[in-house]
């Protein structure tokens, strides 16, 4: 899977950035080079859908193989979610919500964010706490043009983000991708951890301790983009800002 997203949609840490991909002999690539290695490495089954000056989201079925996630795509009044992964209390999850017994994560997640933009007091951290599973997901609201992204703590699903040529950030589960797109400037999305377009990137698990930034080097000895940790002696007030159409999102902390 693919997402990439104009500078504004998200707008990552900015140790995410690396001045060593400007120096690197090949040059990061742009949103729609990126975008034509992954159709071309999907000719049959991968698809792409783009939003007008925001960005697009890109998916393929995963190979059939024992080792791979499971990979699903859904789109519900607007809003795009990519899931990976699987959740082992789905059933009573969607009983929950209200939802059909056929109902995918994909699905499942697309109603909690909207229940929770739209009317639920219940923080968001403390709903992808009741996720049992392992699991990533990219959610994309074509309404507020907001993106909320989010991981597992177990690890066991990896997500990578990057800064492309022109500044756009990129959201992959396919590290290769990732790497030759954005040279230095990637990193692991961090495990246990949500990122919103208003609110930012912070720890679900530890919704009251503040990220830090760890620097990394490859294995040239080059700075890349910084890793990101929670800090345990750093708390926050992380309720977090409502604004125009998200107003009713609910609050973080």
């Amino acid at each position: 899977m693919l997402g990439v997203f104009k500078n504004g949609v998200v707008n990552p840490p900015k140790e995410l950035h690396s001045p060593a991909s400007e120096q690197a002999s090949m040059s990061p690539k742009s949103p729609e080079e990126t975008l034509k290695d992954f159709l071309s490495s999907n000719p049959t089954n991968g698809f792409s859908l783009g939003f007008a000056d925001k960005g697009f989201l890109a998916y393929a079925p995963p190979q059939r193989s024992l080792a791979s996630p499971q990979r699903l795509f859904c789109s519900v009044n607007d809003v795009y979610c990519i899931f990976l992964g699987s959740l082992n209390n789905l059933f009573t999850l969607n009983k929950q919500y209200g939802l059909s017994k056929g109902s995918n994560e994909a699905m499942f997640v697309i109603e909690a964010y909207r229940t929770l933009r739209d009317r639920s007091p219940v923080p968001a951290h403390r709903l992808l706490k009741d996720l049992d599973g392992s699991f990533g997901f990219v959610i994309y609201d074509h309404k507020t043009g907001a993106v909320f992204a989010a991981i597992g703590a177990d690890k066991a699903v990896n997500l990578f983000w990057g800064i492309a040529a022109d500044g756009s950030v990129m959201i992959s589960d396919n590290v290769d991708l990732i790497k030759a797109s954005c040279r230095k400037s990637f990193a692991p999305f961090p495990a246990g951890c949500m990122y919103h377009s208003e609110g930012g990137l912070m720890s679900f698990e530890h919704p009251k301790n503040k990220m830090k930034a760890m620097p990394r080097v490859d294995s040239e000895g080059a700075m890349c983009g910084a890793s990101f940790a929670v800090d345990a002696y750093s708390k926050v007030n992380s309720s977090m800002p409502r604004v125009g159409s998200a107003a009713n999102w609910a609050t973080w902390g």
